[in-house]
């Protein structure tokens, strides 16, 4: 594979820059620049890029026009006057979409995108072509972080491509593997009567890391444990994307693959947010995106280190701007600082989705997360699945452990369950195993209910 990203680095890339115009690396290399100005410098910068956005989309797109001369009064303050525009959910933004188009775009420089749609119905988008490449430069940088560069080989574990037809998708994997350097392998064939062959593609392939869904790259490596085998293969990290990476997860896979694990954080319609460093903390691209956590009831924003939904601004999509759009994640931002060389901003916390958090009979915010501590400490589950249809009604599916289930351990389950939650009927079934969603990606904590459904009348 030396030869393959040789080319790549040496061809293929300085071709499409001069063919395509293709400005990934030149985008990368001021990123690279940014990464150690100083933190006044990086926040004067990210100002800048704010102000040349509003300005653009007060002028430029509907759903913004209204707010024009409550620009003009707030110009200097640019982080006051976005406080004062409303947060644009998913829902608002499928119905209105064509809103938030800028006006004369060419439909030519327009790329067509949509979300996975593993959480309800796929939201779809445009994006324009630099900012789809400097979401790839982030991308890079953060990669480069961990010494993996462009063109070096990877194994990907991802969900199939449902969208395409046969002839698309055979298209599809035939550029990742040749024009990218990358073999997929989907995130549904994931079991113990394909390992050997999936073991033998790796190995054939030699990656310098490995690249996929949390859950899958964590299925992998538990039938590595269990099986006691490794690949034989120096990695350079293994990385994880697309779901929260719970430290159990980051555990099994070190020990599987003898690698550093790195998490990535971003999502099609918020592209690359944060990577992870050497020194293990989750550094924000600030060059690229502006960010605001808020209370997911009161919407008000809230202090570093205590999480909250996370408000999304690209910098750089003039051609859809979507301001203070609602990932539907909760994270928290961090005020410190890292001791490693890069200076963008820190994330404290990525909780996970806004709809892993769970209310409690008394109005008080449960994350999935807590389900999943304790599952971890009872030895009797392999796995778990837990939704909550209603505050006071919730489903638990589990898959057990044979050689190690105790009866008991279920009963530990619900009590820790009912402490969180208070009295809930809870309706518990085995199965054999959790299925992935539509996406390839697999739920372990789901509320189905709204947050404000258990909040007692004012």
């Amino acid at each position: 594979m030396a030869v393959t990203g040789f080319w790549i680095r040496q061809v293929q890339w300085p071709l499409m820059e001069v063919v395509k115009e293709n400005r990934t690396r030149p985008y990368m290399q001021e990123l690279k620049l940014a990464q150690h100005l100083s933190k006044d410098m990086l926040e004067w910068r990210q100002r800048e890029k704010l102000v040349k956005l509003l300005d653009h989309a007060v002028h430029n797109v509907a759903a913004y026009e209204p707010y024009r001369s409550t620009w003009r009064e707030y110009r200097e303050a640019p982080e006051r006057f976005v406080q004062k525009l409303p947060i644009l959910d998913k829902t608002h933004f499928r119905r209105n979409a064509e809103q938030y188009l800028s006006k004369n775009i060419r439909p030519d420089k327009l790329i067509a995108n949509r979300t996975g749609g593993s959480t309800g119905e796929p939201t779809r988008f445009y994006l324009d072509r630099p900012t789809v490449e400097r979401y790839e430069a982030a991308r890079w940088l953060g990669l480069s972080w961990h010494g993996i560069r462009i063109g070096d080989p990877c194994v990907m574990l991802w969900g199939s491509p449902l969208e395409l037809n046969q002839q698309q998708a055979r298209t599809y994997r035939f550029k990742e593997r040749w024009l990218k350097n990358r073999l997929l392998l989907s995130a549904y064939e994931l079991d113990e009567r394909r390992l050997d062959t999936q073991l033998k593609l790796i190995r054939r392939f030699r990656p310098a890391y490995l690249y996929g869904y949390a859950s899958a790259l964590y299925t992998l490596s538990q039938m590595m444990l269990a099986r006691g085998v490794t690949l034989g293969i120096p990695l350079k990290a293994v990385v994880s994307t697309a779901e929260s990476l719970h430290e159990h997860q980051r555990r099994a896979l070190e020990a599987a693959f003898a690698a550093p694990v790195v998490n990535e954080y971003g999502a099609r319609d918020g592209g690359i947010i944060a990577y992870q460093c050497q020194a293990g903390n989750m550094h924000a691209f600030s060059e690229n995106s502006y960010l605001e956590v808020v209370d997911p009831l009161t919407r008000i924003p809230v202090f570093p280190g205590v999480p909250g939904a996370l408000l999304v601004t690209g910098l750089h999509n003039t051609s859809m701007p979507r301001l203070r759009y609602q990932l539907g994640d909760v994270v928290a931002l961090s005020g410190k600082s890292c001791p490693c060389p890069v200076s963008f901003p820190l994330l404290e916390t990525i909780d996970g989705r806004e709809d892993d958090m769970f209310i409690s009979q008394n109005g008080q915010y449960v994350h999935g997360h807590y389900f999943n501590h304790i599952v971890r400490n009872l030895d009797s589950f392999r796995t778990f699945q837990i939704v909550q249809h209603e505050p006071q009604r919730l489903s638990l599916r589990l898959v057990k452990e044979p050689e190690r289930f105790l009866p008991a351990d279920e009963a530990r389950l619900l009590a820790g369950i009912r402490s969180a939650l208070g009295e809930v009927s809870v309706q518990v079934s085995y199965v054999e195993h959790i299925p992935p969603s539509s996406s390839g990606k697999v739920r372990y904590a789901i509320r189905e209910c709204p947050l404000t459904s258990a909040l007692p009348p004012e």
